[in-house]
């Protein structure tokens, strides 16, 4: 049976409150995700919550009673509460009827299967958690392996991040290394590194991409290193016919990841 929690003072509610903040997260090693949806895409992809909180409206749907029970009897717990509750937990003026506390993710370089997938992306500090979400969007879409976070990117378990991965976060693999640690990994087994970069006269569409590709996008403001691209195994560029010299980080990763996939099939 649900727990009921209306009181703003209860140590849980103060508890998940503080996920919101990335100290708190990494001291509990939990995080917040929110969305009926999301939390469906959670459950298809293995992933229980440890509490999931919901308002007395959504008690008789059929999604939330079986998440709520499925919660239980992994040993979680449910909760009952009201809108101003889930507003204090996600600070949202407009929040969704259902969250979810989750455990975070072993996130080893080691754990990484390359050979799992064709296609994986990898970000070097990456700072927006809308576009680390798109990545991860992008990444499900092609069917790629998951997302490599290198050097200090944002953190992919910050509400922002999940929010903007509309549940891409649950399918794909999250990795994170500094560059030193992801060339070694790399270079011990397949892989072709494949650089998005205005250093070069390749066109993305001219070029041959190998399996298992990984494809290496850069700051927004900064873009690569130069050191991080001649490491690389292939810079490409986008053709630019405007007046812009660049696309948003996310929007260049999908339209190299598309042509990758468009190669492969």
């Amino acid at each position: 049976m649900p727990r009921e929690i209306t009181a703003f003072s209860n140590p849980l509610v103060k508890r998940v409150r503080n996920l919101r903040e990335k100290r708190h997260r990494r001291e509990e090693g939990l995080f917040i995700a929110e969305g009926l949806r999301i939390l469906a895409e959670a459950e298809e992809a293995g992933r229980l919550p440890l509490y999931i909180f919901y308002t007395g409206e959504m008690q008789n749907h059929m999604l939330v009673r079986r998440l709520a029970a499925a919660c239980e009897d992994a040993g979680g717990e449910a909760i009952e509460t009201n809108v101003d509750i889930l507003h204090k937990l996600s600070g949202k003026d407009n929040p969704q009827t259902v969250l979810g506390v989750y455990a975070e993710f072993d996130t080893a370089l080691e754990r990484i299967d390359r050979t799992a997938s064709g296609i994986w992306m990898v970000a070097q500090s990456l700072r927006d958690p809308g576009n680390l979400g798109t990545i991860l969007r992008t990444g499900d879409a092609v069917g790629a392996g998951g997302l490599i976070l290198v050097d200090d990117c944002v953190d992919p378990f910050s509400v922002e991040a999940v929010r903007a991965s509309m549940g891409a976060l649950f399918t794909q693999t999250i990795a994170k290394a500094n560059w030193a640690e992801f060339i070694v990994w790399l270079r011990s087994g397949p892989g072709q590194l494949v650089a998005l970069s205005l250093r070069t006269d390749i066109d993305y569409r001219a070029a041959t991409y190998e399996a298992p590709t990984f494809l290496l996008v850069g700051n927004e403001a900064r873009g690569l290193p130069a050191e991080y691209e001649d490491a690389c195994d292939l810079r490409v560029k986008l053709p630019m016919r405007g007046k812009a010299d660049s696309l948003n980080a996310a929007i260049a990763t999908a339209v190299m990841a598309y042509q990758v996939l468009g190669q492969r099939l």
